[in-house]
C-alpha cells in the first residue's frame, strides 16, 4: 500500500513532523457504486429501526407543534449541512475519501487525530444503539410467544451481537452490501408498513388521546432538550467522506443526488412512521414503537424480526469506516474469501463488536443514547465542523455575508450540542439510578 503525504496550508509555520499527515491508501473499493445505492444506503440510516423511536423520543417530549416544526426544520438544515461536506470532498486537487483526511488538509495533524477520535467515538455509539435495538426487537418478538421473562434483554442483546459478527464476517466492506441493500429494504418496508397501519388502527379505535407533554419544571426542560438532540441524530451519520468514497464519478454531483434523494424520497417513511405514531397513542407511546400495537401475533412477529435483520445490516454502514481503518492498517489484499482475511475479521472485528455488545447490554438505555450520540458528535461533525471547514476551504470565494452566515451556524450548533450533552447526560444518570446495569428494559 502506497501513502499520500501532504502539508496542511493552514500551518505552514509549524515544523514538519507536526504539520504533515501520511493518508494510507485504503484496503477497501473506491468509485465503485452509482448514485442511486449510495442514496438507498443513506436512506436505510433514517429509515433505520431506530425510526421506530422517534414518536416517543421526539414527538412526546416536543408536543405536535415542536416535533412536526423540529422534524422538518432539522430535514432541511441537515440537507444543507451534508451538501456542504459533499462539496469539500474534493479540495485542493485531491479527493479525501475519510472525514480524518480532509480535516488533516485543512488544519494539520492534531485536528487530524481528534476529528479521527471524536468520528470513531460517534460511529461507536450509533452502532451501541443498533446493538440495543436489535436486542429489544428479538426481546419483543419472543415475548409475543413465550411470556415467561426466563430470557431477558441482555440475554437478547448478546444474540444480536453474536449475529452482528457473523455478518461482519460475511461482508467484507461497504461496496459489498449490494444484495444486502435489497434485504435491507423489504425489512425496512415491513416494519415500517405493519408499525403505520396498525398505528393507524389502533388510533381510529381508541379514545381522545393525551397530548400533553409529559414532565414539570426542570425535568421537562431537559427532556426538551435531549429531544433536540434527537432531532439531529436522527437524520445524519457523521461518515459522509466514507459513504462518498464509494460514489463513481463525478463524485460530488453524485453525492449531491444521493443526498436530494436521502432528503426527500428517503425520509417520507420515518416522517409518516412517527407522526403516525404519536397520534394513534399520544404522549403514552413508547421508545419502541411495536411495543404499543396490537394484531396479530405473526403480523408482529415479522416485523421484529424484520426490525432485528435490519438494525444488524444497517450496522455495518455505520461500522465500516472502523473496518476500513483496520483492513488497511494491517494491510488486507486479495481475496476476501481467502482464510486468513475471513480469520483476520472473525478475530479483530469480532472483538470491536464483543466490546460493543457488551456495552450495548450495560446500559441499554435507547433513547438517551440518541441524544448523547447527537450531543457528542452527531452535531459538531454534521453541522459545526463542516461550516468551519467550508469557510476554511472557500475562504476567497466568499463575501463577508456568506462567512457570517456559516459563522452563525457555527455558534448556534455549538450551544446546542452543549446543551444537549449537558441534558442527556443528566438523564442517563437518573435512569442509571432507577435501573441496574444489565437491566431488563
Amino acid at each position: 500500500m502506497g501513502n499520500n503525504r501532504y502539508n496542511s496550508p493552514s500551518r505552514e509555520d509549524k515544523n514538519d513532523e507536526e504539520a504533515s499527515v501520511i493518508i494510507p491508501e485504503t484496503a477497501h473499493q473506491v468509485s465503485n457504486d452509482s448514485w442511486f445505492q449510495v442514496g438507498v444506503v443513506l436512506s436505510m440510516g433514517v429509515n433505520s429501526a431506530y425510526a421506530l423511536g422517534y414518536s416517543g423520543t421526539i414527538m412526546v417530549p416536543l408536543g405536535w407543534i415542536g416535533g412536526v416544526v423540529g422534524l422538518v426544520m432539522s430535514t432541511i438544515v441537515s440537507l444543507y449541512a451534508s451538501t456542504i461536506m459533499a462539496k469539500l470532498h474534493e479540495v485542493g486537487g485531491k479527493r479525501h475519501i475519510r472525514y480524518r483526511d480532509l480535516a488533516g488538509f485543512l488544519y494539520g495533524r492534531t485536528a487530524y487525530l481528534l476529528i479521527w477520535a471524536l468520528q470513531y467515538a460517534n460511529l461507536f455509539l450509533i452502532n451501541i444503539g443498533y446493538v440495543i435495538m436489535s436486542g429489544s426487537a428479538l426481546k419483543a418478538f419472543y415475548m409475543l410467544f413465550r411470556d415467561d421473562h426466563m430470557l431477558k434483554l441482555p440475554h437478547f442483546i448478546a444474540i444480536a451481537g453474536v449475529a452482528c459478527i457473523l455478518f461482519a464476517i460475511a461482508t467484507p466492506h461497504l461496496s459489498a452490501l449490494r444484495v444486502w441493500l435489497g434485504f435491507s429494504t423489504l425489512f425496512m418496508i415491513l416494519y415500517l408498513a405493519i408499525a403505520f397501519v396498525l398505528s393507524v388502527q389502533d388510533g381510529v379505535k381508541a379514545p381522545p388521546r393525551d397530548y400533553h407533554i409529559p414532565g414539570s419544571g426542570e425535568n421537562k426542560i431537559w427532556a426538551i432538550i435531549g429531544a433536540i438532540g434527537n432531532l439531529f441524530f436522527a437524520f445524519n451519520t457523521g461518515m459522509i467522506p466514507e459513504i462518498q468514497a464509494t460514489i463513481r464519478q463525478p463524485v460530488v454531483g453524485n453525492m449531491v443526488k444521493a443526498l436530494n434523494f436521502q432528503f426527500t424520497v428517503g425520509v417520507v417513511p420515518m416522517h409518516a412512521v412517527t407522526y403516525i405514531g404519536y397520534w394513534a397513542y399520544g404522549s403514552v407511546v413508547s421508545s419502541y414503537l411495536l411495543n404499543n400495537v396490537h394484531g396479530p401475533a405473526w403480523v408482529l412477529g415479522v416485523a421484529h424480526l424484520s426490525a432485528f435483520f435490519q438494525a444488524i445490516i444497517t450496522l455495518h454502514i455505520f461500522a465500516s469506516p472502523t473496518y476500513e481503518y483496520l483492513d488497511t492498517k494491517y494491510g488486507v489484499k486479495g481475496s476476501a474469501l481467502a482464510p486468513r482475511n475471513i480469520l483476520f475479521r472473525l478475530v479483530v472485528r469480532g472483538g470491536y463488536l464483543v466490546m460493543t455488545t457488551f456495552l450495548s447490554a450495560l446500559l441499554p438505555f435507547l433513547g438517551n443514547f440518541m441524544s448523547l450520540t447527537g450531543a457528542i458528535s452527531t452535531i459538531p461533525l454534521t453541522f459545526i465542523l463542516p461550516n468551519h471547514m467550508y469557510i476554511i476551504a472557500k475562504k476567497d470565494k466568499l463575501n463577508s455575508l456568506q462567512k457570517s452566515w456559516h459563522w452563525l451556524n457555527i455558534v448556534v450548533f455549538g450551544c446546542v450540542s452543549v446543551a444537549a450533552f449537558v441534558a442527556a447526560l443528566k438523564l442517563t444518570v437518573v435512569q442509571t439510578q432507577t435501573y441496574h446495569v444489565f437491566a431488563d428494559l
